[in-house]
Order: structure tokens, then sequence, then C-alpha cells
């Protein structure tokens, strides 16, 4: 007798069958949860030359920041920030150059 029989077969869910389904149920809300945490990757690249740069991304709720390290030391990055308030969205990037230098755009949408 499975878990469907014993739910039918009294009219009433047996403990086996009760244990499935919150089982079931707890597995679909783990999912949903990590899917809307944070995501991280990290990366080395070696070259033919045997000099290595570093790349971190991060990624969570629409947002983006990453950063990379070059064989030389130096650091470049960009982040990316997406909020929508009141209907209006807003995407704001942000990159910083190996040399110091910002540049920053911003965009705006009526939802």
């Amino acid at each position: 007798m499975g878990a469907d029989d014993a739910i039918h077969a009294s009219g009433k869910t047996s403990p086996l069958a009760a244990l499935v389904i919150a089982s079931a149920g707890a597995a679909l809300l783990m999912a949903a949860a990590d899917s809307a945490e944070a995501r991280q990757r990290q990366s080395t690249l070696t070259g033919p030359q045997g000099k290595t740069a570093q790349r971190n991304v991060t990624r969570a709720h629409g947002d983006v920041s990453s950063s990379t390290t070059g064989p030389n030391g130096r650091t470049s990055s960009r982040v990316v920030d997406r909020s929508v308030q009141n209907g209006v969205a807003t995407t704001t990037a942000t990159v910083t150059g190996p040399n110091g230098q910002t540049a920053t755009r911003s965009v705006t949408r009526q939802r």
C-alpha cells in the first residue's frame, strides 16, 4: 500500500503519507529560499607566461558586483544596483578602472 493508498483507504492521512507530504513541502521551500540568496563566483586565470588574474562576482536580488585583479596587481570593478520604488525602476552602474577613475550611469524607467 503506497502513500496515496493510505490516504484514500481510510479518508485520513497516515503518518507515512504526512511525512512524505511534509518532506516534499520542506524541499520546495528550501529550493525557493536558495534562489533568493546571493551567488558568488571566483575564478583564477593563468596565462601562458604563468601570470595570473583573479575575478570575483557576486549576484543578489538583481544587483551585480564584480572585481578583476590583473597580473600587475591592479584592480578594476563594476557595481550594478537595481531597485524599484513606487513603480519606478532604477538601474545604476558604476565602473572603476585600474587607474582609479570612476564612471557612473543611471537609467530610470516607469513600470
